[in-house]
């Protein structure tokens, strides 16, 4: 079984319910709504699309709200594109019509720019595709040299080498889609370029006032948020290594190097992590990845990643369901490899609490034993979250009878969601009893090893998590537990 999990975006080319049908059948595991895109209608009808098929499939799928965030951009040009030459003289005008760019200047939708930027900085624009050194600012232009020829169009990004700029991470419009993803209960929801631990406190805050219950997502794409990531880290449920603006402003060669020390700092603070941007994006137009995209994959499987995302490749290209095989393939295999089953996390550390005491006990001795399978009874989903970050083959069933814990452990490595009902398992021969459960689903069967963990109260709200017990399938004895 994949233990890597995939997000795939949705968008115009998976508007069709058999799409849908065959990207959950090809084994999506979240699927990504892009709020820079689309109306909130079209985004809850995408919404109840998915969650009606997954049902259909008997599948648990997540939905991720991604925040469009401060996108700093140009405006228009009067003919769609301009091309620019080597050596010319552009500007960035802060005051012109935003439908009126030309050869010589072009509107810019963030008009604090021209605060933020001095001589002597280097603006990249469309993901660095153009270069354009800082001459001068005056008033409410931005005097620039272009450093290297090629064409600019409508629209295009544009960030400050190194970062800085002051462009709040929650705008009014992430403000109103937050209140968005709350109504459709979006299991996460995934904040653009935050610079510090108080954009993600704030995104929690009005997601939770708006009735939305999804953890939060920091992505991380702003250079000045490597500086206090830990801070970022720990306010956040998840993070996301946006690799594109990220790498337009640390710079192309510093990125991989940053890309696994943010993989390795998010799981050694027990916290999930994504890697995402053009990790397959050759397939928007062909049918087979690259072979730097597969090592690409691979590599972030080997660095411990939770999940591996698509955009375009998904939400506009000509082959998502082949895009989705095609990772999984990719996730699989690289699984295989011996440094994707071993871990020393936590081993030299003590524990604060009982529960995660267990989760950690548990892996230890399922690493270190024959077992099957673990079957975790959980209401929060902590004690499956400790767990996946331990390295290992064996797969972690998160049996809950919540539907927002199964949909949060979509993303979880390693972890499988299903479904329970503890009225009806009771306090005594529970054991027994899940085994049945498990059996009964096909999971595991005579013969097989599992570890299961639980409290001693089924139904409390987290955090009751204080035994494990190792039992073998069909020969489990009924007893008070």
């Amino acid at each position: 079984m994949r233990r890597t999990k995939i997000v795939a975006t949705l968008g115009p080319a998976t508007d069709n319910p058999d799409v849908i049908e065959e990207l959950i059948r090809a084994g999506v595991d979240v699927v990504r709504l892009n709020y820079s895109h689309g109306t909130h209608e079209e985004q809850a009808k995408r919404v109840e699309m998915v969650r009606n098929e997954a049902e259909k499939q008997g599948r648990v799928v997540g939905v991720l709200a991604d925040m469009q965030g401060p996108k700093i951009r140009t405006e228009r040009f009067v003919d769609g594109k301009v091309e620019l030459v080597k050596g010319e003289k552009f500007i960035l005008d802060a005051a012109l019509d935003k439908n009126s760019g030309t050869k010589e200047r072009v509107g810019i939708t963030y008009k604090t720019l021209v605060d933020d930027v001095k001589s002597g900085n280097t603006l990249l624009l469309d993901d660095g595709r153009m270069i354009f050194d800082v001459e001068k600012v005056e008033g409410q232009e931005i005097h620039c040299i272009v450093m290297q020829t090629g064409v600019l169009s409508d629209r295009k990004g544009i960030n400050l080498l190194g970062g800085g700029l002051s462009a709040p991470a929650l705008t009014d419009k992430d403000r109103e889609d937050i209140k968005a993803a709350a109504a459709i209960q979006a299991d996460y929801v995934a904040i653009s370029f935050p610079k510090s631990a108080a954009d993600i406190v704030e995104a929690r805050q009005l997601l939770r006032e708006a009735g939305g219950y999804g953890g939060i997502v920091a992505k991380i794409e702003r250079a000045e948020a490597l500086d206090v990531i830990d801070e970022i880290i720990e306010v956040s449920d998840a993070i996301m290594v946006a690799r594109g603006d990220l790498g337009v402003e640390v710079g192309d060669a510093e990125l991989p190097a940053i890309q696994k020390d943010l993989i390795a700092r998010a799981r050694s603070m027990d916290r999930v992590v994504i890697t995402a941007t053009q990790m397959m994006e050759s397939m928007i137009e062909n049918s087979i990845p690259t072979r730097a995209e597969v090592f690409d994959v691979a590599n972030a499987v080997h660095d411990g990643t939770d999940a591996v995302m698509l955009s375009g490749e998904t939400a506009a290209g000509k082959n998502p369901v082949k895009t989705v095989n095609a990772m999984s393939r990719i996730c699989e295999a690289a699984e295989q490899h011996p440094r994707a089953k071993v871990s020393d996390h936590r081993m030299a550390l003590t524990f604060g609490r009982v529960d995660e005491a267990i989760a950690m006990s548990t892996m230890y001795t399922a690493n270190h034993l024959d077992v099957d399978a673990i079957a975790a009874l959980t209401e929060s989903g902590s004690t499956v979250l400790w767990m996946s970050r331990i390295s290992s083959g064996i797969p972690i069933y998160a049996l809950s009878p919540r539907e927002d814990t199964r949909r949060k452990v979509t993303l979880y490595r390693g972890v499988y969601p299903t479904s329970i009902n503890f009225d009806q398992i009771g306090p005594y021969n529970i054991s027994s009893k899940v085994a049945e459960s498990l059996s009964a689903k096909g999971i595991v069967e005579a013969g097989d090893r599992i570890i299961i963990t639980r409290g001693d109260y089924l139904g409390d709200e987290g955090g009751g998590t204080n035994s494990m017990k190792v039992v073998t399938i069909g020969n489990v004895r009924k007893t008070t537990d």
